[in-house]
């Protein structure tokens, strides 16, 4: 197999996707911006840097590549000038991009190659749980998406995507509703989730939106799709102070735990684990093995659950599974 590219190879959750390629035996390049912070990490790899707007520099670093996985923020800069540049070398373009309008513009594009965007904890994990609760039914109603997070330990990167967002939507919220990205200014509403034990009953932020609201209506009619946010989380994530994650356990990973919960009418799914950056490796990676690997279920440009068997995918992940 020719070598896997990771782009954004020295960011947080780029570190966790290519350990999680050696871990597989899958053969590497790492690439980014910066040769001198790649050399730092990874100088046992084969290197290719590349600045994300120059064209020549990305094909020569996914010259005979097996494909590309876009761990490189904020994504509404990075996510294009890579999907072209897969689409020049022919290969497959996986993302763990969280940004809303970024996932949007990616899943409204064509592609003759595999594209999917959204392939980590946020929009593609609430996917794959929404795609397996409802079975072979392509409809519903509405799907509530709630994450409870301990914390929320931000990543520089995560703070930045946040920011470029924030300001693309000039401060205001957003939201999918009556079968599309509505924006808003109501202010946020805590309510009451009981979560799958021992998380139990918290209190959350309701329509704290991710990129659920996008991955999921791109294969399912769903005119209504509300994600939800324990209020600790949030708090964190708004705090300027709260730190970076810190590892904890011989494999990066912080002490951070989460609970994702899925609600499609009386249907309910729930995966539960630690630390939302490292689970977004085997996501990726899970996604790139099984596009290569002929395991797919759709083409061109698509989400976890329209690309991938939901339920398969779910059980090969570390995670705690509750499905209908």
């Amino acid at each position: 197999m020719n070598a896997i590219v990771v782009y954004g190879a020295t960011g947080h959750t780029g570190r966790f996707v290519v350990e999680e390629l050696l871990r597989q035996d899958l053969p590497t390049i790492v690439s980014g911006r910066n040769a001198a912070t790649l050399e730092q990490h990874w100088s046992d790899l084969e290197i290719r840097a590349a600045a994300d707007d120059d064209p020549r520099g990305l094909d020569q670093a996914l010259k005979d590549a097996a494909a590309v996985i876009n761990c490189a923020g904020p994504f509404a800069l990075t996510a294009e000038p890579l999907i072209e540049a897969a689409a020049r070398a022919r290969i497959p373009y996986v993302d763990v991009a969280a940004e809303i309008e970024a996932n949007a513009a990616t899943l409204a594009r064509s592609s003759t190659t595999p594209v999917v965007p959204a392939m980590a904890f946020y929009g593609g994990l609430g996917d794959l749980l929404a795609t397996a609760a409802l079975g072979e039914e392509t409809s519903a109603p509405a799907v509530h998406v709630a994450y409870g997070l301990s914390s929320w330990h931000p990543t520089p990167g995560t703070r930045v995507a946040g920011q470029v967002s924030h300001d693309r939507r000039s401060g205001r919220r957003v939201r999918f509703a009556e079968g599309g990205l509505r924006y808003h200014d109501d202010p946020p509403v805590q309510q009451d989730w009981t979560f799958p034990g021992p998380l139990g009953r918290r209190r959350v932020i309701a329509e704290f939106s991710m990129a659920d609201i996008v991955t999921i209506p791109s294969h399912l009619a769903v005119p209504e799709v509300r994600t939800y946010m324990t209020l600790e989380a949030a708090g964190d994530l708004a705090d300027a102070s709260t730190p970076a994650p810190a590892a904890v356990d011989e494999h990066g990973r912080s002490d951070q735990t989460f609970v994702v919960d899925v609600r499609v009418g009386d249907l309910r799914a729930s995966a539960a684990g630690q630390d939302i950056y490292a689970i977004s490796a085997p996501l990726a990676v899970g996604a790139v093995r099984r596009i290569l690997g002929g395991q797919t279920r759709s083409s061109g440009v698509a989400s976890a659950g329209a690309m991938f068997d939901a339920a398969e995918f779910l059980s090969d992940l570390p995670l705690a599974l509750d499905l209908p």
